[in-house]
């Protein structure tokens, strides 16, 4: 095959390649039990664009900041659940890793 050619066999050509930008949905206990029945979780968004504090909810309900997220675009692909030490029926922190297409 002469130099400078492109090769014309069973190979192809990649035509174009997905950009992604990255952003975490961080959904954290925002106090103990107490007298309360239920723990009040804060919802918050890093992305490229900054930190969004998505409100506190009276209990763990994180599907309707995934829907917001949905809605953007966003496109959760790992789930990370961190227990309060000692006591592994108590979760502390669950953090959704996601990612969306560059505009």
């Amino acid at each position: 095959m002469p130099l400078g050619r492109p090769h014309q066999g069973h190979f192809g050509i990649i035509v174009e390649v997905t950009n992604w930008e990255y952003a975490r949905l961080e959904y954290r206990a925002a106090g103990t039990l107490g007298a309360d029945r239920f723990m009040d979780w804060t919802a918050t968004f890093h992305h490229p664009g900054g930190v969004l504090r998505w409100g506190t909810d009276e209990r763990f309900d994180d599907l309707r900041h995934l829907n917001r997220a949905g809605a953007a675009g966003w496109q959760a692909y790992d789930r990370a659940a961190q227990h309060v030490h000692n006591e592994p029926h108590r979760l502390s922190v669950v953090t959704y890793s996601m990612r969306r297409p560059v505009p």
